[in-house]
């Protein structure tokens, strides 16, 4: 059983007569990385925020360690916490070496330990060769390293980290989001990393939270969050998913595009809607199909064709490049999920 190194028990903030976070519930373990994911202003960044003490909660309970940080009558000011964060902008400082930039929270430790502690935190973030350098000597990658190093050297509880990869450019996030799962991982750290970005949160974090209007819609793995969604909320924002209705059978699913061979746990005659992405879809060419090709997008190895079905419902699917098919061609479609798909019962 994982030590829990965070919790939050019905925690609650308002900024004027909007909750920001409303009743929130949250635990990380010890040595776990959390993605915290969700859409701007659902709520993220004030979670942040409050676990730092930032913010001071209007209700409920924040434990840090297992030690009350902030509660109806107990405030512990952000120094005080044992935290290291990493914000968006980085906020290094500019007048200091890349040395003293990650040295800075070392201060009170003895002289030997504190040099040992900041050689292995720069050679941890492969800096060791521009220790004397400044940060607008560095590229954006490297001050985001210097960043990440600063707060991970007075060994924090806990590692908050607010969108530190959204400043740089779209090949430089990718290669940094491979670089700082490993980094943290070295340290041994425990971090919450907010993003806005889905496939930045699967890549990163051990486990996924899924935020919607200041509330918690879902935890669990990557993969638990992207096949088994618990609400349409999570199914939408985690890849661009259709929906495909149908009438539960005593074989399957009816749906307009044919049967669909899945049981699913609910009587025959219900309706439901099967959760769809681009992956689970196929379909060919075919005089008198039923549905037809409205657009193609070319994404490099693959095309992302929309499809309209027979009812005006649209579809997307992928084809590899090779395979070209032009818009207003008639198609037959069906599904190859190669997995059960995840479902909701329709409202009436």
């Amino acid at each position: 059983m994982h030590s829990v190194a965070v919790s939050l028990e019905k925690v609650s903030k308002k900024f004027g007569p909007t909750p920001a976070v409303y009743s929130l519930d949250l635990g990380v373990h010890k040595g776990e990385i959390l993605s915290l994911l969700g859409p701007s202003g659902c709520g993220k960044t004030t979670v942040l925020r409050l676990i730092a003490g930032f913010e001071r909660p209007d209700s409920g309970n924040i434990y840090l360690g297992g030690r009350l940080v902030a509660g109806a009558y107990v405030y512990t000011p952000p120094e005080s916490r044992g935290v290291g964060m990493v914000f968006q902008d980085y906020a290094l400082f500019p007048h200091l070496s890349v040395q003293e930039n990650v040295a800075f929270g070392l201060k009170a430790a003895q002289n030997g330990s504190r040099d040992r502690t900041l050689a292995s935190m720069l050679s941890l973030v492969g800096l060791s060769a521009r220790a004397n350098d400044f940060p607008h000597e560095l590229s954006g990658g490297e001050r985001q390293r210097v960043a990440v190093a600063r707060a991970l050297a007075p060994q924090p509880i806990l590692v908050l980290l607010d969108e530190p990869l959204s400043n740089l450019d779209a090949d430089l996030r990718l290669r940094m989001r491979e670089e700082l799962r490993v980094i943290l991982r070295a340290s041994n750290a425990t971090a919450v990393f907010v993003t806005h970005d889905q496939e930045e949160a699967l890549y990163i974090g051990d486990r996924l939270a899924v935020m919607n209007n200041g509330r918690i819609q879902q935890v669990g793995t990557p993969e638990e969050v992207f096949h088994r969604p618990t609400t349409r909320f999570v199914a939408q924002f985690m890849g661009n998913s259709d929906f495909l209705p149908g009438v539960v059978a005593a074989d399957g699913v009816q749906t307009e595009i044919g049967l669909v061979p899945q049981k699913v746990d609910a009587p025959a005659g219900i309706s439901i809607e099967f959760v769809l992405r681009a992956d689970d879809v196929r379909f060919s060419p075919e005089p008198g199909g039923g549905s037809m090709i409205l657009a193609r997008q070319f994404r490099g190895a693959t095309n992302l064709y929309r499809l309209r079905l027979p009812s005006g419902r649209l579809l997307h699917a992928f084809a590899p490049h090779a395979f070209r098919s032009t818009p207003g061609t008639p198609v037959r479609v069906w599904l190859e999920p190669g997995h059960d798909l995840a479902w909701f019962k329709r409202e009436p």
